[in-house]
Formats: C-alpha cells, structure tokens, sequence
C-alpha cells in the first residue's frame, strides 16, 4: 500500500518498530515477494518513500493508517495490544487536522469503543482535531490475478466526512472503493469473508477424511462438483491454514458472540477442524509408512516440501508445515526440509537449514511430504527420484496411482 500511494505522488512514511525491515528497505531491498525491487528502488530514489522507527514523522502527515497485527493472546482471546500501542505512539505526533484509518483486523466496535474513545481522552477532539475511519486490509498475497488495485476497497467512517475522505484517498490508488453505512458494518464484513471461508475450508477437510475412510478420492469429486454452473464453489483440503488472518479472525467473531451471549458453535467446531489438520497428515504419514515401507515414524526419514503458509509466499507465520515438523520431531523422525523461499528455518522449537532438492536427497529419505505447492519446485523430479510421496495440495492429484494423497 505504501508502494501504490508513493507510486501515484503521495509522500509516504512507513513507520515500524522491526529495525531490520528498516533497514532492509534502506537498502532497497524488498522483503515481500509481490514488490519489486525496481519499485521500491524507484520511490526511494524519488523521496517518496521513507521506512523508520521514529514516530514523530507523523507530525508531517495528513493521513494516518494503521496496519498493525491483531493475533490471538490465547486459543479464543484477542489480542489487540499492538492497536493500543500504536495509538499511544500516535497521538502525542497527531497533525491537527488529519485523518486516521484503521486496516487491521477487529470484532466489531474496536473502531469507535477503543480508538474514537482514546484519541479524545487524549484531548483531541473529533471533527476538529482529527477524523476517523475503518478500511479492513483484503490484499492476497502471492495473488497475480488480484493485486491491490483491483482488490475493492471497503470504508465506513465515524461520519459522513470521514466516509468521503477516506473513499477520495483510496480511489487513488484502487479501482473500486465501495463504501458502506457503519463502520461496525464495514468491521464485520472483514468477519464475514474470512469466517465464510474457514468453514467452507474445514468442511471440505472433513470430507477428506470421510473420503479417506470410504476411499474415495476427494480430489476428483470436487472436480466433478465444479461442473455444476450454480449453487457450488470449490474449496480444496490441505493440512491446514496459516497467514495473519484465516486462522484467527473468525475467532475474534467468536469472542464477541459469546460476551453477548452467543455461542456459534459453527465457528468454533471450524476452527477446531481446522487446527486439527497437522496432527491428523502425521497420523496419515504414520499409517503410509507402516503400510508402504514397514517403518514407524521413530527414525524414519521425511523431507518436507515446502514450509511457508501458503504458495509462493515467504511467510511463515502460523504455518501447518511447521506444525507438523514440530509433531514429527517429538516423535523422534529425522526432518530435512526444502523450500525456495525459506534458507533456514529457527523458530519454536525448529532449527533446520534448508536442503538441496535433488537426487540424492529424494532417494535418502523413506518419504517426501508436499507440505506447500509452490510453483517453481520441480515436481517431475520428486515424481521421478522419491520411492514415496505423501501429497496433502493435491499437486500429483492426477498421479494417485504413483503417490499417497490427503
């Protein structure tokens, strides 16, 4: 977002407490796989791009947008410590007047109860001082098809100013601004999108296993289903999901429910489905050895393809890959991983540097599992060299005879 405000004009200040990025960025070097480097170079030279820590910068600004994480402090408890944070580094800074937008991911009401209430306890005051708005972050990473500007952009603000500033911003930069008549509106519909595709996800997992069980394979009759022209829309299993929003915003819908007295047990047997998945493909890798090779998982050598949480992404946060590295390694196998993105793997408890995905390699271990279907891996030589490959993406869905599928 930085990038396309900077590209059309916008003197931009990106403002982190990650120093590393910082510098990164300094160096003109991009971190994230959908920015090239001759954009980011280009804003740079140009002056239209700026990456610090120091948030008296902010002082300069008109607008402020926040796009900070909003994870989960435990299975079911928001965590939305880091929006507070960042409005106590942004209130003292405020330019009076300006605009501040909110992008990360809230129940509804986190706009007006927490935001609106703490920037006027600060002294400001709202119209005067500052105006505010909700815009809720839809950008789908690695997505070629969609990239921002052609991404509609949603926006509701505290009033009908906000509304209209906040739309005449982002229609610099995106095709589409739809606006809507509330912010919890706007709040919600982030919910929503997200909420409708964990359950479709684990209600496909569970046909998985289903299928598994009659064997039946999942992959075709969701294929053939797709041939209906109405009423359907494909989702396919895989060991589970990952990235900053899947896994926790429809449990941030959850929470809310139930402090008003709902339980959606939908939501949570979903999310539980959904966290179920790593455990469940080494169940299945465990029967697959016994089965194919007359080996337990205690020894046995599994390289792992693919570690980030999603295809030809470098991010690996709540990632089912490794997940299920650390579920094998408690069980004492013997992990080696390859991913084009990831050279070395510490985090949690995992300290692993990336192999070469070649012969060798392949033969040496009792079986491959594709954990992430990147594009640039060569498949043909996995096909070709692994005696045994456990496939949980569907990538050798038409190779079932040759390979074990989720």
């Amino acid at each position: 977002m930085a990038v396309e405000f900077s590209k059309v004009g916008f003197k931009v200040y990106g403002i982190d407490k990650d120093r590393e990025r910082i510098q990164r960025i300094k160096k003109r070097k991009s971190y994230i796989t959908d920015i090239k480097e001759k954009d980011l170079k280009r804003i740079l030279k140009e002056k239209r791009f700026e990456a610090s820590d120091d948030f008296s910068l902010i002082k300069d600004t008109d607008v402020s947008i926040i796009c900070v994480p909003t994870p989960l402090k435990r299975k079911y408890l928001p965590d939305i410590s880091f929006i507070k944070d960042s409005l106590k580094r942004i209130s003292p800074n405020l330019k009076k007047p300006s605009l501040v937008i909110l992008e990360s991911t809230v129940y509804p009401g986190i706009t007006e109860e927490l935001i609106l209430r703490f920037l006027e306890k600060q002294g400001l005051i709202y119209q005067k001082d500052f105006l505010l708005s909700f815009s809720p972050e839809r950008i789908d990473p690695a997505n070629k098809k969609f990239p921002l500007r052609d991404i509609p952009k949603i926006v509701a603000g505290i009033d009908e100013t906000a509304t209209l500033l906040t739309k005449y911003l982002y229609k610099k930069i995106i095709k589409r601004v739809v606006t809507v008549s509330s912010v919890k509106i706007a709040e919600m519909a982030k919910l929503l999108e997200n909420t409708f595709r964990i359950v479709n996800i684990a209600f496909v997992n569970e046909m998985a296993k289903i299928c598994h069980k009659m064997g039946i394979d999942i992959w075709e009759v969701i294929r053939a289903a797709e041939t209906k022209p109405f009423g359907f829309m494909p989702f396919w299993p895989g060991p589970g999901v990952g990235g900053s929003c899947i896994p926790k915003d429809p449990v941030y819908l959850y929470w809310k429910a139930k402090e008003l007295g709902f339980n959606s047990r939908l939501i949570k047997v979903s999310s539980e489905i959904i966290s179920s998945m790593p455990n469940y493909c080494v169940e299945r890798l465990e029967d697959i050895l016994k089965k194919r090779r007359s080996k337990s998982l205690e020894g046995a050598r599994i390289l792992i393809v693919g570690v980030t949480y999603k295809r030809d992404v470098k991010d690996l946060r709540k990632s089912p890959a490794l997940e299920i590295i650390n579920i094998l390694q408690s069980k004492d196998a013997k992990i080696s991983y390859y991913d084009p993105y990831i050279p070395y793997l510490r985090i949690d408890r995992i300290d692993l540097k990336g192999c070469r995905l070649n012969k060798k390699n392949l033969k040496d271990s009792d079986c491959v599992v594709i954990a992430t279907d990147h594009k640039d891996i060569d498949y043909k030589l996995i096909l070709k060299e692994a005696d045994l490959v456990f496939d949980t993406r569907g990538v050798y869905s038409k190779f079932k005879d040759k390979v074990e599928l989720l």
